[in-house]
């Protein structure tokens, strides 16, 4: 039931973003394949990230195939996404930014995925003092750190003020990209009251993902910058 549960969230989170954009087709008949490259991408980067992260270990562990099968990342959804997104805009040869449009529609998917790891009741915060004011409990009624409802709170945040600065000029063609340096940063600081293997000490393979996230927003957002100082360009 709660697989289920999950999967309708996800499935959900890919319908409505792809009506969004073959509703922007009517402005340019290439933004749906756009899009695609990036769900493509996305997909690819979720599982890739996800085994050299700690899928790799699951190969001597009990239902090995179904973990390989459902294990993802939101964090190589968003590092593949992007190189995916960029990927489809080379071939279509489509030079507009597509930023601003991913800012809003993204971070609320990931919301709904979200809903779908509190119905399924994965991606769990480290055990804690079930007197914490933040305390959390799982299916099983563990007290946990509210990882999930944390990762909620931050996307829901940032789409409302993606949406809301659409209608201003303010940070145009860079939204996306302090989306990514913005969650890169959450994400390695909330990865450390996770659940989740450690490489060595209190480090996992996604503090790497996210120090990367970090770093492909700040690259991209310095070269968007060249880009406009030298031809102006509308998001």
């Amino acid at each position: 039931m709660h697989g289920t549960s999950y999967s309708a969230w996800m499935l959900g989170a890919i319908v409505l973003s792809a009506w969004y954009w073959f509703r922007a087709a009517k402005q340019d008949s290439r933004l749906p394949w756009i899009f695609l490259g990036g769900l493509i991408g996305a997909f690819m980067g979720a599982k890739v990230v996800y085994l050299l992260a700690e899928g790799w270990r699951d190969w001597a562990l009990p239902g090995t195939w179904y973990r390989w099968a459902t294990g993802k990342t939101i964090l190589g959804g968003l590092l593949f996404g992007y190189a995916g997104v960029e990927w489809a805009k080379k071939l279509l040869n489509y030079r507009t930014p597509t930023g601003d449009r991913f800012a809003v529609v993204v971070p609320f998917g990931i919301v709904l995925g979200r809903l779908g790891c509190l119905s399924h009741g994965c991606c769990l915060g480290k055990a804690c003092d079930p007197s914490a004011w933040y305390a959390w409990e799982d299916s099983q009624g563990q007290a946990r750190w509210p990882i999930v409802p944390l990762e909620l709170t931050f996307h829901a945040t940032s789409a409302a003020i993606a949406l809301a600065l659409s209608r201003t000029p303010i940070a145009r063609g860079q939204r996306f990209h302090a989306y990514l340096i913005a969650y890169g940063l959450f994400r390695f600081v909330t990865e450390f009251q996770r659940d989740t293997f450690r490489w060595a000490g209190r480090v996992t393979g996604y503090h790497v993902a996210a120090l990367a996230l970090v770093v492909l927003g700040i690259w991209r957002a310095w070269v968007r910058h060249r880009q406009d100082g030298v031809h102006p360009q509308e998001a």
